[in-house]
């Protein structure tokens, strides 16, 4: 009876032990590549797989997209300068099953191959181009170590250099460059706006110019305006004036006139001057002057 029951527990603990091993959950980004009796007969996942643990083995692979630092590598460029660089590879697995068949350690495979294809692009590159092209370089060893990689099922995405080390003599020079390029760019600069500055004043001072001379012209107009509606006010006065007088002079009788002749010959003699000037129609007037008098003597003897 012990005996059936320990028998009983041991194949319950068998069919528990193979049915634990025998389901699987692959979670989205993961794939497994199944292998019975040695062979590999497909991927499978993701979700809930099943597989036989007397004959199956199974190599999960991740599908994610990772990374790999490659660390300082020394190369020799087309013009014989020594760089040290170091750069960062991007790949993803593109073919779960062609990954695990076809290398062992795509780590350490990848890295050597960065290495000698490191050597082999910056050898076909001048240091400047090497500095300056830095994008072109990245392009070039994504490229090259993407037609190796296709191989092995993973696809290189993308390479990025962190950091060029020049030799200390050429790192030297570079240094002197960029401060005689920022001394120049700040010469440029202060030109610049000395030159904005010369604009702005002497805008300024034009716009000022222009204001000043419609201020002056529009006061030079209502100036001219003032005068000229003066002008037709005294002209209208005088007018007025000689009308008056006119209507005036029309209503007098020639002995008012000679009085008035008179008077003005009266304001002449007592006038400063030595010259005396003497009427032609003086004789006119004394004849005028004469009948005044005689018919002033008959009036009176008539009263």
């Amino acid at each position: 009876m012990i005996i059936t029951e320990v028998i009983a527990a041991i194949v319950l603990i068998l069919i528990a032990t193979f049915t634990l091993r025998s389901v699987k959950i692959i979670t989205e980004y993961k794939r497994v590549v199944l292998f019975r009796l040695g062979k590999a007969i497909g991927i499978k996942g993701p979700g809930l797989i099943f597989v036989n643990p007397l004959t199956d083995k199974t190599k999960v692979v991740d599908l994610r997209e990772q990374y790999l630092e490659i660390p300082h590598q020394t190369a020799i460029t087309k013009d014989n300068a020594p760089i040290s660089i170091d750069f960062i590879i991007f790949y993803k697995v593109v073919d779960p099953q062609l990954s695990v068949i076809s290398v062992l350690n795509f780590a350490g495979a990848a890295l050597n191959i960065a290495a000698t294809t490191l050597r082999s692009v910056v050898g076909d590159m001048s240091l400047d181009d090497i500095l300056s092209k830095r994008e072109n370089m990245n392009a070039l060893l994504r490229v090259r170590l993407d037609d190796v990689t296709e191989r092995w099922g993973v696809k290189i995405t993308n390479v990025e250099v962190r950091e060029i080390n020049p030799p200390p003599g050429v790192q030297e020079a570079m240094t002197r460059q960029m401060s005689a390029e920022r001394t120049r760019r700040a010469v440029v600069t202060e030109a610049e706006g000395r030159k904005e500055a010369g604009i702005l004043t002497a805008e300024g001072e034009r716009q000022a110019a222009v204001i000043r001379a419609e201020g002056q012209q529009k006061s030079e107009i209502l100036k001219a305006e003032g005068e000229r509606q003066s002008a037709v006010l005294r002209a209208s006065g005088y007018a007025e004036a000689l009308q008056s007088i006119l209507a005036t002079a029309q209503q007098l009788d020639k002995n008012s006139i000679t009085l008035q002749y008179f008077e003005t010959l009266k304001q002449i003699a007592s006038s400063p001057s030595s010259k005396i000037i003497i009427p032609s129609e003086l004789s006119n007037i004394m004849s005028q002057l004469t009948a005044m008098s005689s018919i002033n003597t008959s009036m009176l003897d008539k009263e």
